[in-house]
């Protein structure tokens, strides 16, 4: 597990942090039942959960329904306000540009993410947004947290996908 510290390096406890994953890993199961892809988050504020979402792109039609964004607008309706200064957002992949860009918006203190995303992960992988000097925000990011429970649910999910003929049903493999 690697950590991204800011200026100061906030007190960590890493037993919350493998809690607080797990309850993200609940919503990515539920995610992957619902055939999304299977990415859950979770808000934490003062040590209690205040948000959960998963994935729900294809359920609701919205290319912006990804679990951290559903969890942010959930967020702000628990604390009552768009900022969320004092919150921590745990989330199974890695944020993409968009969530990554309203992670920074809602000034959360910090995210904390299991599986690193190769392709398009904006919180140090391929760009990290979370801490663009240029940006009027930067929280602490640490990355790797039950990275292999995390992982391991995204590519189950991409087999079972490619497996898949075009009309839905499973392939025969010889």
């Amino acid at each position: 597990m690697a950590e991204i510290p800011l200026q100061e390096d906030p007190i960590i406890d890493l037993q919350s942090d493998h809690y607080f994953m797990g309850e993200a890993l609940r919503q990515a199961a539920r995610a992957y039942e619902a055939e999304e892809v299977p990415v859950g988050a979770v808000v934490v504020r003062n040590g209690r959960i205040i948000a959960r979402a998963f994935n729900q792109v294809e359920l609701l039609k919205d290319a912006t329904a990804h679990a951290e964004m559903l969890a942010l607008t959930q967020a702000e309706g628990a604390v009552g306000d768009w900022r969320l200064t004092d919150c921590t957002l745990y989330v199974t992949k890695e944020p993409c540009p968009m969530c990554a860009g309203a992670i920074v918006h809602v000034r959360l203190a910090r995210v904390v993410f299991g599986a690193s995303d190769l392709k398009a992960g904006a919180a140090g992988t391929v760009l990290n947004l979370l801490q663009f000097p240029t940006l009027n925000h930067r929280c602490a990011i640490t990355q790797g947290v039950r990275e292999n429970e995390c992982r391991t649910l995204l590519k189950s999910f991409f087999q079972e996908k490619r497996q898949q003929r075009p009309d839905g049903e499973p392939r025969l493999e010889n």
